[in-house]
């Protein structure tokens, strides 16, 4: 069910059938519902009866109460992160460098009545974070999540290629910001228990994409970047990890996916035989930052059909 039943009705033909009341079940979403239940023994029939009138059933959703900040997150997976997040029981801040992307962004989740904030942030200007970091205190008065999804690529070809003020603005939005939006976010981070960081990286980080030499370069950085963090965090329980998706239908694929001879060729390399989606690359990270994932740190999860 994707939304906890307000009654449940059991009727089981079992002789000495012992219940022990509460207990959880889990929903295909991940979400835990507790119930409780009073029961009746019939004995002429043996029949255990836990009938809909004397039955409760609680929602508990497993980043109840949690706050999130998610970077680039109007679009592709970064949308797809936060809707997850928020739909997990997150309140959500989602930033995007435009703000008609973020007013539709943020149309499109309170439609399904998830508590979500939107602020404009372009991730490599200092005055944008700050503005991120403050909206989201002033809205919500802590931060337990930061998942730094922004990226760019404006140039094709080979890494020794690349032009160095391209090489520059590739590895300011991929890299430097957000080691920025990680350093930045400590003190509120610090206030909170079992806080958590994710970056996102790409399977590029770990094969470089010929036609995308920098971009691989500045997701493999990313890669050290978390098993850094995660070294200097782990004593404070401030746990990092990173997420290396594979090759997701997003606009960032599209010339993939929409060209059928390079399509062809990607699959060659899936295992799996198809493209990722966006949403799947959400529930890893939904995972990540739960008590779920209380013990994983310094991690990165290649989500990739198989691609090596």
């Amino acid at each position: 069910h994707k939304t906890a039943p307000q009654t449940v009705s059991l009727l089981n033909d079992y002789t000495g059938f012992k219940v022990l009341a509460p207990f959880s079940i889990y929903s295909n979403s991940g979400n835990r519902y507790k119930i409780k239940i009073s029961s009746n023994i019939c004995q002429n029939q043996k029949r255990f009866l836990a009938t809909s009138n004397i039955t409760q059933v609680e929602s508990m959703k497993r980043l109840q109460g949690k706050v999130a900040v998610v970077t680039a997150s109007t679009d592709g997976i970064g949308f797809s992160i936060a809707k997850r997040l928020a739909q997990d029981g997150c309140n959500v801040v989602i930033s995007s460098r435009k703000q008609n992307n973020v007013d539709k962004a943020v149309m499109e989740l309170r439609k399904e009545n998830l508590n979500v904030l939107g602020l404009k942030c372009h991730v490599a200007e200092a005055q944008d974070r700050k503005h991120l970091f403050d909206e989201t205190m002033k809205k919500f008065g802590k931060i337990n999540i930061l998942i730094s999804n922004a990226a760019t690529n404006p140039a094709v070809g080979g890494v020794l290629d690349c032009d160095e003020k391209v090489w520059d603005k590739i590895f300011d939005v991929n890299v430097k910001s957000s080691y920025l939006l990680a350093k930045e976010a400590l003190p509120f981070l610090r206030k909170e228990k079992n806080s958590s960081i994710i970056f996102v990286s790409s399977i590029a980080g770990y094969d470089a994409f010929g036609l995308l030499g920098a971009y691989s370069v500045s997701k493999t950085a990313l890669i050290g970047l978390t098993k850094a963090a995660a070294k200097d965090l782990a004593p404070e329980g401030i746990r990092v990890n990173c997420l290396a998706p594979g090759i997701i239908k997003t606009k960032f694929s599209k010339a993939l996916y929409e060209d059928e001879a390079a399509n062809e060729q990607a699959l060659s390399k899936i295992p799996l035989g198809r493209l990722g989606q966006p949403e799947e690359m959400a529930g890893i990270i939904s995972f990540l930052v739960s008590d779920d994932a209380s013990y994983i740190t310094g991690e990165t999860i290649v989500a990739a059909g198989g691609m090596a």
